[in-house]
């Protein structure tokens, strides 16, 4: 029985299964949003959310424990610059999740994890010419 057993294994040893999770919380922090597995999703918001508190707390120690887990400083930096004043007044729940669907190869159920407040940025269509204002 698995009785008060947290966290998902992924069928990884504990090496491989921290590094998969350090790897996808910085991709998050750097890409603002990131397609996964719906369990892959589920496990890493929690990681992503303690770390989003610890950098709307901003100070020195927060900065260090969240550069023990995230592999890139430009990582760190977007936390602490960008994505924590966003966050300052908001009491929690800073990563939405979207089911998009299903992976072709195996068929694994995918999802869209994104900071609540992400705005696509759409790419800047031409100005339409006087023959398409005509038409």
């Amino acid at each position: 029985m698995r009785h008060s057993v947290a966290g998902r294994n992924f069928g990884r040893n504990c090496g491989h299964r921290k590094a998969l999770l350090r790897n996808l919380v910085t991709s998050l922090f750097e890409h603002q949003r990131i397609e996964t597995t719906v369990s892959k999703a589920k496990e890493i918001r929690s990681i992503a959310e303690k770390m989003v508190t610890l950098g709307v707390r901003g100070d020195q120690h927060a900065r260090r424990k969240v550069m023990e887990y995230v592999y890139t400083k430009q990582a760190v930096g977007i936390l602490f610059n960008d994505v924590a004043p966003r966050m300052k007044g908001r009491p929690g729940g800073y990563l939405r999740m979207m089911k998009t669907g299903y992976r072709p190869g195996d068929c694994s159920e995918m999802a869209i994890l994104e900071f609540v407040d992400y705005v696509r940025k759409e790419p800047v269509a031409a100005p339409a010419t006087e023959e398409e204002k005509k038409a």
